[in-house]
């Protein structure tokens, strides 16, 4: 109930204020808008860099690796687990 208060007198407060400092809000706002423009400008290239990272990356993960080197690495799998249950 005493969030609901506080959230309704916010409420109110808010738009008096807004009403009695109009001039000073419509400055804020245009100042506002350049800095958010920019940050916003600033993370989409920043996400759209890492996804090209991820694309790229991805497309080294889908060439066929050869089935000689896999082979090989399950073998060495296999005697790295007998040596350590040796070791047990």
């Amino acid at each position: 109930m005493a969030a609901l208060f506080g959230g309704v007198v916010s409420l109110v407060l808010g738009i008096i204020g807004i009403i009695i400092f109009w001039g000073y809000f419509v400055k804020a706002l245009a100042a506002g808008i350049p800095v958010l423009l920019i940050l916003g400008g600033a993370l989409a290239a920043y996400l759209g860099i890492e996804e090209w990272k991820d694309k790229r990356n991805a497309e080294k993960f889908d060439k066929e690796p050869d089935a000689g080197e896999l082979k090989k690495e399950v073998e060495d799998l296999k005697k790295e687990v007998k040596d350590l249950k040796k070791e047990e």
